[in-house]
């Protein structure tokens, strides 16, 4: 049995091709899964009977289970738990801005890439999601609060580019006319510096917006936040990085989670300052989450405005990112350790 949701819309023509179906019936069948996130082949009515009937026998409709859904206490941010079907479980978040509503999915169940900081590598990498659950996740949230999503951010658990080809594939559904048609300058990647998978981004050319989780200016701190500094360090990292603006002509966003005493001072201002200074870029200044079995602090808001001041003056472009859901758990993987039982 194939989930139809992780194939491309080349293979979708293909299989129903092999049913002896025309072409044309692949756009209506990828309406149905991609646009209206259709639960039942009963429904599909201007598909004929008995392909319906032939389809029911060979694939599935699968959607994802809730497990466990918060609100914030504002309103503004519903963070899920959803169930999948071998039992394992990932988690996505909702939020409402005021230039639209935007999903911030997760990619992976777990993650390898240790971040020191994160919940989410709280028990590793557990395995790849598929391009269906990384839409399902879009479509149970789009369905739940009953707006449509204009955004779509792929920073919830898991590293994108550790999973390249099948979050290629989930975002050419979701881009498509027959899908959500979600522009991709309304989407944002963020990685936490997987260069292989920068460049080969960077060769697509497509005009989203990547995030790199910086979190340190310099290597041998973020040796200690950022594991995979040690296989590709700054000096990687960053031509990586200008390649990506050279071929894409888009900015880049790096994060920086502020962590008390950690990486914080007017001296780590005046590093990242030096580091990225001539890109065409954008630095997202965090107040990091607790997380539960972390040994990190989030650094006071007074900090954060000499951080942020310090950057503004050496003429870099940066914004304190505004907190949401701070009061559901908000950081990646926090849900899902709780409910799960991990510990750090």
């Amino acid at each position: 049995m194939v989930n139809l949701k992780d194939l491309t819309l080349d293979q979708i023509k293909d299989l129903l091709g092999r049913l002896g179906e025309p072409p044309y019936r692949a756009l209506q069948l990828a309406r149905w899964l991609f646009q209206r996130g259709c639960p039942s082949w009963d429904e599909m009515t201007d598909l004929p009977k008995d392909l319906r009937a032939r389809l029911k026998e060979m694939a599935l409709l699968r959607g994802l289970t809730l497990v466990q859904k918060q609100v914030s206490r504002r309103g503004d941010t519903i963070k899920y738990l959803f169930g999948l079907a071998d039992a394992q479980a990932v988690e996505s978040v909702f939020m409402r801005h005021t230039y639209g509503r935007s999903a911030c999915i997760s990619t992976q169940v777990g993650c390898r890439m240790g971040c020191r900081f994160c919940a989410s590598t709280i028990g590793g990498l557990i395995r790849n999601l598929s391009p269906g659950e990384m839409y399902d996740q879009v479509l149970a949230m789009q369905s739940d609060v009953g707006e449509r999503i204009s955004h779509v951010v792929l920073m919830g658990s898991g590293e994108p580019l550790d999973n390249f080809d099948h979050v290629m594939i989930f975002l050419e559904h979701l881009t498509a006319p027959y899908g959500l048609h979600i522009g991709y300058r309304h989407i944002t990647l963020s990685t936490c510096g997987v260069v292989p998978g920068i460049l080969k981004l960077a060769r697509r050319r497509l005009p989203l917006t990547l995030a790199v989780s910086l979190h340190a200016p310099n290597d041998e701190l973020r040796n200690r936040l950022v594991p995979i500094n040690r296989r590709h360090p700054l000096g990687e990292l960053i031509p990586a990085c200008r390649e990506y603006i050279k071929l894409t002509g888009r900015r880049i966003t790096f994060e920086y989670a502020l962590l008390a005493g950690v990486n914080d001072s007017p001296r780590c201002a005046l590093e990242l300052a030096q580091l990225v200074g001539g890109l065409l870029c954008h630095i997202n200044l965090i107040p990091a989450n607790p997380v539960g079995g972390r040994d990190f602090s989030r650094t006071p808001a007074v900090r954060v405005q000499r951080f942020k001041n310090l950057l503004g003056k050496a003429g870099l472009s940066v914004t304190v990112r505004r907190e949401l859901g701070s009061d559901i758990d908000a950081a990646c993987g926090q849900l899902r350790c709780r409910v799960l039982g991990l510990n750090g």
